[in-house]
C-alpha cells in the first residue's frame, strides 16, 4: 500500500488531500498539534476505507518534531508521498510583531518544510524515487501588511521548494508546490477539494511533464 506522510492537518485542505489520496488507495499518516482531534479524523478516513494514523507533534518544539520525524522515517523508508501543509497565521504589521512570535511562524512556514525534507530524502534518494509536495500561499507573491509573518513564510516556502525540485530532480523525486492565491472556503473557487484535485494532478504528471507550481488563482 503507498504512504502519505501528511504533516499539517486541519478541517480544510489537510482532510481533502487525505481523502482524495486515500481513495486512490494510499494509508495516510498526519501529524497534527492538537492529539484530541486526530482520533475523529481517523473513524472519518476509516468510515470511507481508509487507512489512518494520526501523530500529535508542535513542529514549533523543534527537538519533539525532528524525533518523531526521525521515528517516521526508520519505520516507513517506503513513504512515497511527504506533504508539508502546516501554516502558521498571526496577523500583525511588519512594525509590530513580536520577534518570537515572527520566530515561531517562520519555524511553522519554512523550518518545519526543511527538517521533514531532510528526515526523508536520504530514502528518496536511495530508492530513486519519491514526492515532496508544500501547500503555498498567493503571500508569498504579495503580502497585504498584516500578514507579515504569513507573507514572509509562503515565499520562504515557495524558494525552499524551487531549491529542492532542482536539487531532487537529479534522483526522480518531484518537489511540487499548489500555490493558493485566496482564502481556502468550500464552494469558492479555492474549495479545499479543487486544492486536492490539483496535487492529485502533479502526482499524476510523468517525469517528462514535472511541474514546481502550479497558482490557483
Amino acid at each position: 500500500m503507498k504512504k502519505l506522510l501528511l504533516i499539517g492537518m486541519g478541517p480544510y485542505n489537510g482532510l481533502s488531500i487525505a481523502k482524495r489520496f486515500g481513495r486512490e488507495g494510499f494509508e495516510i499518516l498526519m501529524l497534527a498539534r492538537q492529539a484530541d482531534k486526530l482520533p475523529a479524523i481517523v473513524a472519518e478516513l476509516a468510515a470511507l476505507g481508509i487507512r489512518s494514523q494520526g501523530f500529535a507533534v508542535d513542529i514549533a518544539d523543534t527537538d519533539a518534531y525532528q524525533a518523531l520525524l526521525r521515528q517516521l522515517a526508520l519505520e516507513h523508508p517506503d513513504l512515497d508521498i511527504l506533504h508539508y501543509n502546516a501554516s502558521a497565521y498571526h496577523p500583525a504589521l511588519p512594525s509590530a510583531i513580536s520577534l518570537p512570535v515572527f520566530m515561531e511562524d517562520l519555524q511553522i512556514n519554512i523550518v518545519g518544510a526543511l527538517l521533514a525534507a531532510q528526515a526523508f530524502l536520504p530514502a528518496f534518494r536511495a530508492r530513486r524515487q519519491g514526492t515532496i509536495f508544500l501547500t503555498g500561499g498567493g503571500s508569498a507573491f504579495q503580502a497585504p501588511a498584516q500578514l507579515a509573518s504569513l507573507g514572509v513564510g509562503k515565499a520562504g516556502m515557495r524558494n525552499l521548494c524551487f531549491s529542492l525540485a532542482e536539487e531532487c530532480r537529479d534522483f526522480q523525486v518531484h518537489v511540487a508546490t499548489v500555490t493558493i492565491s485566496g482564502m481556502v472556503q468550500p464552494g469558492t473557487a479555492f474549495d479545499p477539494d479543487f486544492v486536492a484535485d490539483a496535487f492529485w494532478r502533479l502526482y499524476q504528471q510523468p517525469e517528462a511533464e514535472w511541474e514546481t507550481e502550479v497558482v490557483m488563482k
